[in-house]
């Protein structure tokens, strides 16, 4: 009984050290080898794995930027010009210059001036709501305002405003990651250039319905009426399916457009309040 035992235990120890052995060679034969310098470039990442570098965690942008030939189109939102100029400077490449960017939401549809034509009585989510009906307004193109873009933010910098229903954005917590972006199904939410001072002149609309209609649902909508493309004097502004846009690489932030346009659908952040206009004296 003994030895029976001892010759079990003998076979199984021996049994244990070949699969080990085994193990080894094979590991040592499909061996995968890493470049250390991706644990490094890592390093100098923010950690935020928002996925705003369009790859799976700053791992995945470590790794890309570690293979790549050039940092030409690879970039992280968080960490900005900084982190990307620590990371050149590290591999011995050259940053690709980027202009900081910043969330805009562009729909200025408060409840104010978008009443409402019917009242939704679902799941509190903007792509439930969206995927069951056009909205509770008569603005199919608006905020649903039920703060999926909000939920999703990793940095705080989103908010639903109580007044107006409408997300607000903190230039100082938004770091571009573009989360916003993709989870809201309205698509009114654009990452544009953050602009010397934070000044930004943006369209603040996205319904592409007739002027008249638009007017109906919301009475500071774009009714596509051309007046800010003919006084642009750089040509930033282009007039597509009803509806003005704003170049942020033409725009030269003069806000010409921003007094010329009859429904203030367009909309100024971030600059000092405007002289009030006085009147010419009588002339007799």
């Amino acid at each position: 009984m003994n030895e029976t035992l001892i010759y079990t235990v003998l076979t199984l120890c021996s049994l244990g050290v070949l699969a080990a052995i085994a193990l080894f060679f094979v590991a040592k034969k499909f061996q995968v080898w890493e470049d250390p310098r991706i644990d490094d470039v890592e390093k100098r990442l923010p950690g935020a794995n928002c996925g705003g570098c369009g790859f799976p965690g700053c791992r995945g942008l470590a790794t890309a930027l570690v293979k790549a030939d050039t940092m030409e189109g690879l970039a992280c939102p968080v960490g900005g010009a900084d982190t990307m100029k620590s990371i050149a400077e590290y591999l011995g490449r050259v940053a690709e210059e980027k202009d900081p960017e910043v969330a805009v939401v562009r729909c200025s549809g408060s409840c104010s001036v978008r009443p409402r034509t019917n009242l939704y009585d679902g799941a509190p989510s903007c792509a439930v709501a969206s995927s069951l009906y056009a909205g509770q307004t008569g603005c199919s193109f608006g905020c649903i305002g039920f703060g999926d873009c909000v939920s999703v933010c990793a940095f705080g910098a989103l908010s639903m405003d109580p007044q107006t229903g409408l997300p607000v954005v903190d230039d100082e917590k938004c770091t571009a990651c573009g989360k916003c972006v993709k989870v809201c199904p309205k698509m009114i939410i654009e990452l544009r250039k953050k602009g010397p001072k934070s000044r930004r002149v943006f369209v603040s609309c996205v319904n592409k319905d007739k002027g008249g209609i638009t007017r109906k649902a919301c009475t500071v909508g774009c009714i596509g009426c051309g007046k800010c493309v003919k006084t642009c004097p750089f040509e930033a502004i282009t007039l597509a399916d009803n509806l003005a846009y704003i170049d942020p690489q033409k725009c030269r932030l003069c806000r010409k457009c921003v007094a010329e346009c009859p429904t203030g659908a367009i909309n100024e952040i971030g600059f000092p309040p405007r002289a009030p206009k006085t009147e010419a004296p009588e002339t007799k």
